[in-house]
């Protein structure tokens, strides 16, 4: 009998039996698969007036790209709760204000991301955390006026002639010099009926649980 037929080499003994292995896939570290990455980990919550600093560099670094109104530091300081901001690993990075302009209507104002921290929702996020907020506080419509109408259009806002707001007419665009040369759009979205308004601490307690 050939014994060479009947005995296997040493060596392709060794590699068959590594074939049979199963293949075992090394655990991932301990929390890999539930948390995530912290350089995405975006929160939202109501400024304070120390805030108001990071809002006007914030608002002022784009204010050409976003083309955006200028805000003084001290308005900005006096207004600062009206603002929702995102922050992300301990700064500011997005910010948007709810400014009412009459007992009905509240406008979007200074909506901003950071150009280092776009394509990660923000900007929804924060038009939504006001939305959420303007129907606690009882307002009927939500508006803004702006250069990209189908951002918000996005967002089931529809445009409107600007004289459908005239809230907004009266209080700002009358002085403002780019009056009817502005080359904004008029965008609203109904909240549906007003409910009764709760106070500000209620309200505040409702965005930080959304």
């Amino acid at each position: 009998m050939n014994t060479a037929v009947m005995t296997r080499s040493p060596q392709r003994a060794r590699r068959l039996d590594e074939r049979a292995r199963p293949v075992v896939a090394a655990p991932p570290p301990e929390g890999r698969e539930s948390s995530p990455r912290p350089s995405t980990r975006v929160q939202f919550r109501t400024a304070t007036v120390d805030d108001a600093p990071a809002l006007h560099a914030l608002i002022s670094a784009h204010q050409e790209e976003g083309h955006l109104l200028p805000r003084e530091l001290a308005e900005l300081a006096i207004h600062a709760p009206r603002f929702v901001v995102a922050v992300r690993r301990g700064r500011i990075v997005g910010c948007a204000e709810l400014a009412p302009l009459g007992g009905r209507v509240a406008e979007v104002r200074s909506l901003v991301v950071d150009r280092r921290a776009r394509a990660l929702g923000i900007g929804r996020e924060l038009v939504t955390a006001l939305q959420r907020r303007a129907r606690i506080d009882g307002f009927e419509k939500l508006c803004a006026f702006t250069h990209d109408a189908g951002y918000f259009v996005r967002m089931g806002f529809s445009i409107v002639p600007h004289v459908w707001v005239p809230e907004k007419i009266a209080l700002d665009c009358h002085g403002c010099a780019q009056f009817r040369r502005c080359g904004q759009h008029a965008v609203v979205l109904p909240l549906g009926a007003a409910t009764p308004r709760r106070p500000a601490a209620t309200a505040a307690i409702a965005l930080a649980r959304g």
